[in-house]
This record gives structure tokens, sequence and C-alpha cells, in this order.
């Protein structure tokens, strides 16, 4: 599968996400969508990522955008991440890497001396049309959020 380009269409995807449910990108058309990638569910930084899309949650839907966070996390994993932080939106499971080869999110990390692959934190934004728009690589989280809702008020 080819990876995705900005200005062009996102190819369909399907993952089992929180909720007991499939997400479908074809199911999402009409809609933004801010699909963010983290490396790891209740660790710090994702954590804090999470909130402030949390918190930012009502500037997200009055502009049509839903969000949904990417890991390679377990469902089961996900889902007390989701409750214990009150996440009003769904994360997606992607344990084989489907959507992180797509989006081209896996890359070697070096923590404390050592070389591993682990998701590299990224954020994109699609358009109701299903085209991919902007995306944010090595993402710090602070202040994040305000950028992605900047580029979307400019769609």
């Amino acid at each position: 599968m080819s990876k995705v380009s900005i200005g062009k269409k996102v190819p369909a995807f399907s993952l089992p996400a929180t909720g007991d449910q499939t997400i479908k990108l074809s199911a999402l058309k009409g809609k933004n969508i801010v699909l963010y990638f983290y490396p790891k569910d209740s660790t710090p930084g994702c954590t804090l990522e999470g909130q402030d899309f949390r918190d930012n949650i009502r500037k997200f839907s009055s502009r049509n955008t839903i969000i949904l966070g990417v890991s390679r996390d377990k469902l089961s994993s996900h889902e007390k991440f989701k409750e214990k932080q009150c996440f009003p939106f769904d994360l997606l499971s992607d344990e084989d890497e489907t959507l992180c080869n797509l989006f081209d999110v896996i890359k070697e990390k070096n923590m404390y001396g050592k070389k591993h692959m682990g998701i590299e934190r990224s954020t994109f934004l699609i358009d109701e049309k299903g085209i991919l728009r902007k995306e944010w690589r090595k993402v710090k989280v602070k202040e994040h959020v305000n950028e992605v809702l900047d580029a979307l008020k400019a769609l």
C-alpha cells in the first residue's frame, strides 16, 4: 500500500476502536478528521496530548471535525485509557501497524541509549472529502492542539 501525501485522497482503512466498534474512513465522509498517532497509552506525553484534544473538543466539533487517536496498544488498554481520561473521542488499535505504515509514522527511536522502532508522534488533518490537507510530524505536545485548530480554520 502506498503512503499518504498532502493533497491526495487517503486510502480506505478500517480499524478496531473503543466502544466495541470498527472505524472505517468511508463512514466518516462529510466530516473533517484529526487523526493523531501517539506512542503509548497512559504515558505522560500521550496523556497530555489526549487531554488537550479532549479539552478542546467543542472547538473541533463546531468545525464538523472528529478526533481519532491511534496507537499500537490493544483495545483493552485503549478502553482503560479512554475511560480514565474521559476522552470524548475514540481510540483506534493498530497492533499490526497497517495504518501506522500507511501514514509512515513508525520510526527508529532512541530511549536511554537503546534503539527501537516506535510511533513518532504525528497528526494528520483530513478534510470532508477524504483528502489529506496537513500533517505534523515529530509533534511537540505543548501548543499542538492550537496549531491543528488554526489549520482547521484555514480549510
